[in-house]
């Protein structure tokens, strides 16, 4: 018996959940050397800023247990180099793309969603909140909501109507579930958690910080319980939201935790960097575990943590609705 894999983001339907996580997949091309890039949900890319960035000074990884640490910096060509080569070899493929992208001010992130409304090619726009505020002594705009719903509602006012907005939050807040709800109040289709939290390592060797930026993004299996914990909260105060799980997933379990939790997607990062097949092979397990639990559909498991014994699930129509 197969499952029935399709899930929705938004309006948008996915042929399966699984997609890659900004900034571990560049912009595909990578990945393509190794499978058919059709077979992911979508890909998300890299962040995309308005100008080209060299990115951190090096070191910029330091492995960790049961993690790494990351402090890159949004390196990356540029939107313009990004419109140019980039997004055309993926649209020329068909390939469902969600755009992230990144600015220091709102009228930057603005910016980014007009040159990206009418461009072929794009699914989706991400919204990447964890970036410094230059206009707000740099606080980052996902840690405040009233900041992060300015940043949403620029995107959404010039975004055409039918590319789907997903607000990337941080979940090194108070509240998430606050700042998730200012995000949707101000426009966004769709939330994608958690973006990588805040940490630090020091090399006993040298006696200094092992990252040259001195703390860095924490990902990898480390994080996926603050993960989970974050998507269950945001899912508990908005259950009509549809949530992109991020954050520490190796497995098909490690997903299937996630959607329980009250993800309809689900995104791989680390696991890439030594695997370049994780995203079919952690299909292929979530599946397997779909089917023998009894899942006809993957919609049937969304949020099912949630619900009292012998309640109802939801339906896939229900699910594209949202």
């Amino acid at each position: 018996m197969s499952v029935d894999m399709r899930t929705f983001l938004g309006h948008v339907e996915l042929a399966n959940p699984i997609t890659t996580a900004a900034g571990c997949a560049a912009s595909g091309r990578e990945l393509a050397q190794f499978f058919d890039l059709h077979r992911l949900g979508a890909l998300v890319t890299r962040s995309i800023t308005m100008a080209p960035r060299a990115g951190r000074p090096t070191p910029r990884m330091a492995e960790t247990p049961a993690g790494l640490l990351n402090a890159v910096g949004l390196q990356g060509p540029g939107v313009d180099a990004f419109l140019e080569r980039e997004l055309p070899w993926l649209a020329q493929r068909g390939i469902k793309t969600i755009v992230s992208i990144g600015g220091g001010t709102v009228a930057e992130y603005a910016a980014l969603a007009r040159r990206l409304a009418d461009a072929p090619g794009v699914t989706a726009v991400e919204v990447n909140l964890s970036c410094p505020n230059i206009e707000d002594r740099g606080r980052v705009f996902a840690r405040e909501g009233g900041a992060a719903a300015e940043v949403i509602g620029s995107v959404r006012s010039v975004m055409r109507y039918d590319v789907p907005v997903i607000a990337k939050l941080a979940p090194d807040v108070a509240d998430i579930a606050a700042v998730a709800r200012a995000c949707v109040d101000a426009g966004a289709d769709a939330l994608s958690m958690i973006n990588n939290p805040l940490g630090m390592s020091i090399d006993t060797v040298t006696l200094k910080p092992a990252l040259a930026a001195v703390t860095g993004g924490l990902s990898g299996p480390a994080i996926l319980p603050l993960a989970v914990r974050c998507v269950w909260q945001v899912h508990s105060a908005l259950p009509g939201t549809p949530i992109i799980g991020v954050g520490g997933v190796m497995t098909g379990a490690d997903a299937f935790q996630l959607i329980l939790a009250g993800a309809c997607a689900v995104g791989v990062g680390t696991a890439l960097f030594h695997d370049p097949y994780a995203c079919l092979r952690i299909e292929r397990e979530l599946e397997d575990l779909l089917r023998a639990r009894g899942f006809q559909r993957l919609a049937d498991a969304v949020g099912l943590a949630h619900r009292p014994p012998g309640s109802a699930a939801r339906h896939l129509h229900e699910e594209s609705s949202l």
